[in-house]
């Protein structure tokens, strides 16, 4: 029987802590590390950054939109990064925001969780905007084949706050609302693999996002480091749901540049292990 991504999320953050390294190669980025701005830019990015991370944190998160602006070669790019960052152990999450009607879906769902696909990952981001029931395609996938997704409930830019706190006409948050739709058929798992996006600087309590709701969903957090989140704020925004959260950083570790990155990740892995007193 295949493992269920929430398993193997469990056994990454027990070993690993919470952190995610992005692979977000900005151009600002290709251009301080010295590369170029094309599609060998992005994968000679993405593999040292996966070179760096490899036995020292439990996942990472390339976005598929720095790689997706060089067209064919930059997907081969991505295709590149995202084996390596497999082959090396580590858990991968696309972050590539799909969601779409009902059979869009199955063709997004066959692209990133299909076993042996040139873009397979281990979880894809989704947003559920065309209606969450939409994506069961990609949600049923993922179960089947022990892969594992994060639907956008309460992100961290504060430009969706006002759709997602939104109140349905049966009175709950939309974020809620999404949160309760997507995961239900997680009951029971010790650490589901349909996980949410939640926002490190956000206020759950604003978006009905309770620890009762949560309580077994896995978490992906964007908004850590250079958004502002520290962390600290893993468990003051998550409290007793802090070992369950993948805490995203990108551009506070990437900064540190090719030479440095391997040592800010260390040390950046080291202060969520001591804030959950691993």
């Amino acid at each position: 029987m295949t493992e269920s991504f929430g398993a193997r999320l469990r056994t990454a953050l027990d070993a690993h802590g919470p952190l995610c390294v992005g692979i977000d190669p900005h151009a600002s980025l290709l251009d301080a590390w010295g590369l170029g701005q094309d599609a060998a830019g992005v994968r000679e990015f993405g593999l040292r950054v996966v070179d760096a991370a490899a036995g020292r944190v439990g996942a990472l998160k390339p976005q598929v939109s720095f790689f997706e602006r060089f067209g064919s070669r930059g997907f081969a790019a991505l295709e590149d990064v995202l084996a390596a960052a497999r082959a090396a152990g580590m858990l991968v999450v696309a972050d590539a925001k799909r969601g779409d009607i009902g059979s869009t879906n199955e063709g997004y769902a066959d692209a990133w969780l299909q076993s042996g696909s040139p873009l397979e990952a281990d979880a894809v981001t989704l947003s559920p905007y065309l209606g969450v029931g939409a994506l069961g395609a990609v949600l049923d996938r993922a179960r089947s084949a022990g892969k594992g997704v994060f639907v956008l409930a309460a992100t961290s830019n504060p430009e969706a706050a006002a759709l997602q706190s939104a109140t349905t006409g049966e009175g709950a948050r939309v974020a809620a609302m999404v949160a309760q739709e997507a995961t239900t058929g997680d009951s029971g798992a010790a650490l589901g693999s349909i996980g949410l996006v939640i926002g490190a600087t956000v206020d759950r309590a604003e978006f009905g996002l309770d620890d009762d709701l949560l309580r077994t969903v896995p978490v992906l957090a964007p908004g850590f480091g250079a958004q502002g989140a520290t962390p600290e704020d893993l468990t003051g925004r998550f409290g007793a749901l802090a070992r369950n959260v993948l805490a995203s950083e990108s551009r506070s570790i990437l900064g540190a540049g090719p030479d440095g990155i391997a040592v800010r990740m260390e040390e950046t892995a080291r202060r969520y292990q001591e804030v959950l007193g691993a």
